[in-house]
C-alpha cells in the first residue's frame, strides 16, 4: 500500500468471471465497484432448461446485492458501459464516470452471426433471461396457434422448430424441445398432435458436438435420433428470412420457431479498448491475462483470448472463467499487499475439468479426463455438477425439486407464455 492510501478495483460484468474475482479478492485497503446492466448473476448454462418449459427464470438467477451483501468492500452498480479513458484510468457509463487503479473486464459475449446481422431478428440467440422467456413463449404461442388452425399445411410449419448450431447449446435446446413436444404438450392439445412436431438440428461441420471425442459426438447424434430430433451435419445456411431458412443446396425449411446456436462473439466495447482483438472480437492478452501495454487491466472469460500451452484458445465455458477471475484476484492482491515488493506475474494455466452436454430425460455425454460417459452416467454427472455451481441454496432446492418432478412425472410446470406478439398484447388490454 502507499501511504495508506485506499486502491479502487473496478470490475466490469457479474458474470461467472467477474463474481468469482468479487468473491476470491480479499485485501483491506482496497475496495471494489462492481458495475452489471442487470441486477441479477444467471447461470448460463441452464438458459435452455428456462426456454424449454423446464425451469422458472427465477431457479436460475439471483440478485448481486444479495451475492455480496456480507462485502462491505464491494460497491454494486446497475449501469452501463458506454466507453474508456485508459490514459486517465476511468470507465464511462450512462450515469457515472468512475476512476480505478486496476480494471477487470469480465463483461461476457453476445450471440454472433458470422457477418450476417440481419438474421437475428429471424433466429434469435439464447444469452439472457429475456432470450430465454421470449423463445418459450414463442415456441408454445406456435402450438396455440396450430390449435387453432384448419391447415395440415400451416400445422407443420408451425410445429417446426429449427436450430442452428451443433454445440452444447443447440444439442441441449435440440433435446430438450423434443422431449417437450414428446411428453409433455402431447397432453395439452386436442386437435394437433404435438409428437408429430420436427426438431431440426443444422450443423456445419461433419459431426455434432466436434469439440468431443468421435465416439461421444455419434453417441449424442444417437440419443437425439432417438428422441425423434433431425439431425443433419454437412448442413450449410444460405439465408434466413421471416419463417424459414434457406440452405446451401436450394432447400428451403418452413419453419415457425428458427433458433440460433452456432456463434459468439466478444462484446463490441473490445474495439473501444485500442488493442488487438481476434475475428470475434475477444481481446489478444498476454499471459497473465492483462492488456498489451496496460499491465492495470485484466480481460477475463469470453472478452479474452488465452492461449492453452498447446496453442489452442481456453474455450468460453463457466469453470474457464472462474479460474481467471480467480487468478486476477491473486495478481492483483499480491501486487497491493503491504510491502510487496515487484516480481513477475505467473502466466494463467486452465485446469480443464471436462466438458459435457446433456441432451434429455437420462440422455448426456460427458467427458471427464479420460473418461468418457454417455446416457444415465453422464446425465447424474451433469445434474451433480450443476446444482453444485448453482449460486444460492434456495436455486439448488428449486432446480431439484423441479427437475424431479419432470423426471417422475413427464411434466413441466414453466409453460407460461410472457411475451405476446404486439397484437395479442393490445387485444388483452381493457
Amino acid at each position: 500500500m502507499e501511504g495508506g492510501k485506499q486502491f479502487h478495483v473496478v470490475v466490469l460484468g457479474a458474470g461467472f468471471g467477474g463474481l468469482t474475482f468479487c468473491k476470491s479478492f480479499h485485501l483491506p485497503g482496497a475496495c471494489i465497484t462492481l458495475v452489471d446492466r442487470t441486477n441479477h448473476h444467471l447461470f448460463q448454462p441452464l438458459l435452455y432448461q428456462v426456454a424449454a418449459c423446464g425451469l422458472a427464470a427465477t431457479d436460475i438467477a439471483q440478485p448481486i446485492r444479495s451475492i455480496l451483501s456480507d462485502r462491505s468492500d464491494i460497491t454494486v452498480l446497475l449501469d452501463k458501459v458506454v466507453s474508456f479513458d485508459l490514459a486517465q484510468k476511468k470507465v464511462l457509463l450512462e450515469k457515472n464516470t468512475l476512476n480505478y487503479d486496476y480494471l477487470v473486464l469480465a463483461m461476457g459475449g453476445q450471440t454472433g452471426y458470422f457477418g450476417h446481422t440481419e438474421w437475428e431478428q429471424f433466429a434469435p440467440g439464447l444469452k439472457t433471461l429475456n432470450d430465454a422467456l421470449r423463445i418459450r413463449s414463442h415456441v408454445l404461442l406456435a402450438f396455440e396457434k396450430a390449435e387453432n388452425e384448419p391447415s395440415t399445411a400451416e400445422h407443420d410449419r408451425l410445429m417446426t422448430i429449427v436450430i442452428v448450431g451443433g454445440g452444447p447449446t443447440g444439442v441441449e435446446l435440440a433435446g430438450s424441445f423434443a422431449e417437450l413436444t414428446r411428453t409433455v404438450l402431447n397432453r395439452d392439445f386436442r386437435n394437433i398432435d404435438p409428437t408429430q412436431a420436427r426438431i431440426i438440428l443444422l450443423e456445419g461441420a461433419p459431426a455434432i458436438l466436434s469439440h468431443l471425442p468421435p465416439e461421444l459426438s455419434a453417441s449424442a447424434k444417437r440419443q437425439l435420433e432417438a428422441l425423434g430430433v433431425q439431425v443433419r451435419v454437412s448442413t450449410h445456411v444460405k439465408n434466413i428470412r421471416e419463417g424459414e431458412v434457406e440452405l446451401d443446396n436450394g432447400e428451403i425449411i418452413q419453419a415457425r420457431n428458427i433458433l440460433w446456436a452456432a456463434g459468439v462473439s466478444a462484446t463490441p466495447l473490445t474495439k473501444k479498448l485500442g488493442v488487438p482483438i481476434d475475428r470475434g472480437g475477444r481481446v489478444k492478452v498476454n499471459p497473465d491475462l492483462s492488456l498489451p501495454g496496460h499491465p492495470e487491466i485484466f480481460a477475463i472469460g469470453d472478452m479474452a483470448l488465452v492461449l492453452k500451452a498447446d496453442g489452442k484458445p481456453v474455450p468460453g465455458v463457466s469453470p474457464a472463467a472462474m479460474q481467471m477471475g480467480k487468478h486476477v484476484a491473486k495478481i492483483i492482491e499480491a501486487e497491493l499487499h503491504p510491502g510487496a515488493k515487484p516480481a513477475a506475474r505467473p502466466p494463467f494455466k486452465y485446469f480443464d475439468k471436462g466438458t459435457m452436454a446433456t441432451i434429455g430425460r437420462s440422455a448426456a455425454v460427458a467427458l471427464i479426463g479420460k473418461i468418457k460417459l454417455s446416457g444415465m452416467a453422464a446425465w447424474m454427472a451433469w445434474l451433480f455438477i450443476h446444482l453444485i455451481f448453482l449460486v444460492g441454496f434456495r436455486n439448488r432446492t428449486s432446480v431439484l425439486f423441479q427437475w424431479a418432478y419432470s423426471y417422475f412425472s413427464y411434466r413441466r410446470s414453466a409453460r407460461i407464455i410472457t411475451h405476446l406478439p404486439q397484437e395479442l398484447a393490445e387485444e388483452k388490454r381493457p
